[in-house]
């Protein structure tokens, strides 16, 4: 099965880049499933109903969150409404929509998406590394799941790379979000599970911090005051994220590679 995961998309240069990119990368890897972090996708901050319509339009399977999921409050409505649209497993009871799915993909396979958020650093949350773990046995890979995607949204390069190492040999792609840099380090891990610390982020990396305007986020630095809204930059967006290859039988990863289009990064695009 082929795979594609992007990072969180910030604002509305994210979003361009997706919608410019995204097609063409459709074209040449010929994916049977994609998975797309769209937290900060309606101005830096959480998501709405129309732009997870154009994310989907756009070939989106599922779309994930993180700690931003709630700032646009239709999405609490929302997402009781679409099953494609998934939060941190790992909110507390109570909170609307789920944090896990078993979605169908072009080919017919079953793919198992799991979202959860980090704990360093981050809002409080309930213990992801027991939920993931039931979430995992309750739909086994290579027998309920033909792949098994892990989005860990965190905080910490030190808790997901201790994730990665934990679900490996019974997930096909861990991969971290939140941090919004693509990380060096893909690697099939030596149980058979591809991991990379952080997607990156479909945004501008130009004059910016994250992706948003740089002149905020220096001035909170330096002062210790916010003295004005965080702003998405206006720069040209990066699509930025990973390319999976599993065994059919397993559901094991066989193949990872990164993904940067357009903007200011190393152009980094799989071949088909």
């Amino acid at each position: 099965m082929r795979i594609v995961f992007l990072g969180d998309i910030v604002g509305k240069p994210g979003r361009t880049a997706v919608e410019e990119h995204l097609p063409r990368l459709r074209d040449r890897l010929k994916p049977d499933f994609i998975i797309i972090n769209a937290e900060n996708a309606a101005a830096g901050f959480g998501i709405t109903a129309k732009i997870c319509e154009q994310l989907f339009d756009l070939g989106a399977d599922v779309i994930t969150l993180g700690n931003h999921a709630w700032d646009q409050k239709e999405a609490l409505q929302y997402i009781d409404q679409e099953p494609r649209l998934i939060r941190p497993l790992n909110f507390p009871a109570g909170t609307p929509g789920k944090g896990v799915g078993l979605f169908e993909a072009r080919n017919g396979q079953q793919v198992l998406v799991i979202n959860a958020m980090g704990q360093l650093f981050m809002n409080m949350t309930d213990d992801p590394w027991v939920m993931i773990e039931a979430e995992l046995a309750n739909a086994p890979l290579g027998q309920v799941a033909d792949a098994a995607v892990v989005d860990f949204h965190a905080e910490a390069t030190s808790e997901k790379m201790a994730m990665g190492h934990f679900v490996d040999g019974k997930a096909s792609l861990c991969v971290g979000t939140h941090t919004h840099v693509p990380t060096a380090d893909h690697q099939i891990l030596p149980g058979g599970t591809a991991y990379q610390t952080d997607a990156g982020a479909c945004g501008s990396y130009e004059n910016s911090v994250i992706g948003m305007d740089k002149e905020e986020p220096i001035n909170r630095f330096v002062t210790k005051v916010n003295r004005a809204r965080l702003e998405v930059a206006a720069g040209p967006g990066t699509m930025c994220g990973t390319f999976v290859e599993t065994d059919n039988k397993t559901g094991l990863a066989t193949r990872i590679e990164p993904i940067r289009m357009g903007g200011r990064l190393t152009r980094a695009a799989p071949e088909g």
